[in-house]
């Protein structure tokens, strides 16, 4: 109550003779909070960041939304900022996340846009502005697994045999992310952190200020490998031709060939969906917000598709058997 105060008497200095009331505009699986400020006199709603300077810290946030703004990105406007209260005044990109706005008939051109974006991000890309998303990053990432997935949600403890053929693939994995080409990576590319815009101008891009500079399919594994929602694969397959050929056309530093970027694309999934499982447990046990537990079945089919693709991955595949056998389907004949 005390920090909610303390976020009124900021924003009433800041909106002088202005009525206002606030209200929550979304969750965040950090510390980071976000209300909606309404005024009595109808005009324009803002959104107003709290992040308390104790676990969080806008800098970061203010830097990416600057790049990837001079990108040609649709980022929120800063309005007012105190970074060393924790407080971001910001303009209001709407609550309509793509995850809410995505339907059959509108996912091809909804998810063309932010494609344009993403490219648009990534042509913008140059080395030392942001952290490396480095060796050391992509396997603390990897390690949330064993440690909240499989011990603490799943009970098992990995007997030494487990854990060695868990770093070999852990190392399988990290050699090909790490020989991607490196560009800016939104790192969170994914319908609940894209906008849906009643004026056309999609997608607003939030949620950026864990951004990296790293492996270039990164953000198209998070767009079209979604923990929160699933389209088929010759459908997202041809999105990523089609990011393909732009890409290659506009210089960006793609693979040649079609088939080695895919095999990127893929790797770079099993990296991501490892991390997920270990992230989502880790917010149920240790922060108490199990919602997202609903999604773990989502990403653990993308891990086992990619597993059950690449000989590289079979001890992967075989350590999921062992902690989180699949459902046996039975079949009835009469």
């Amino acid at each position: 109550m005390q920090r909610l105060t303390q976020l009124k008497t900021w924003l009433t200095a800041r909106l002088p003779g202005q009525d206002f009331e606030l209200s929550p505009a979304s969750a965040d699986a950090s510390f980071r909070r976000y209300f909606r400020v309404r005024f009595a006199d109808g005009s324009q709603s803002r959104i107003v960041m709290d992040a308390p300077p104790e676990h969080e810290d806008t800098r970061p946030w203010l830097k990416v939304a600057e790049l990837f703004g001079d990108a040609g990105a649709h980022v929120p406007e800063v309005l007012a900022r105190d970074p060393d209260q924790g407080f971001l005044l910001l303009s209001d990109l709407g609550s309509t996340t793509y995850l809410a706005a995505l339907t059959p008939a509108n996912a091809a051109s909804l998810y063309a846009d932010a494609l344009g974006t993403l490219i648009a991000i990534q042509k913008a890309s140059r080395p030392g502005v942001l952290p490396e998303y480095s060796r050391e990053l992509l396997r603390r990432e990897l390690m949330l697994f064993p440690e909240w997935y499989i011990t603490r949600h799943k009970g098992v403890s990995l007997d030494e045999r487990q854990h060695a053929a868990l770093e070999t693939v852990f190392d399988r994995i990290l050699a090909v992310n790490l020989a991607e080409p490196q560009v800016f990576v939104h790192r969170d590319y994914h319908s609940r952190n894209l906008m849906y815009l009643a004026d056309g101008a999609n997608p607003g891009v939030i949620d950026f200020q864990d951004a990296v500079y790293g492996p270039l399919t990164y953000d198209l594994a998070s767009l079209f490998k979604d923990a929160y929602i699933h389209w088929e694969e010759d459908f997202t397959l041809d999105l990523l031709a089609r990011y393909w050929e732009a890409a290659r056309t506009l210089g960006l530093p793609v693979r040649e060939d079609f088939s080695d970027f895919h095999r990127d694309y893929e790797w770079m999934g099993v990296q991501r969906h490892v991390k997920v499982l270990g992230i989502f447990a880790r917010l149920c046990h240790r922060d108490g917000k199990d919602g997202y537990l609903a999604d773990m079945p989502r990403v653990m089919d993308y891990l086992r598709r990619a597993c059950k693709r690449y000989r590289d991955l079979t001890p992967l595949l075989r350590l999921l058997d062992q902690v989180d056998p699949e459902p046996v389907e039975v079949g009835y004949t009469f």
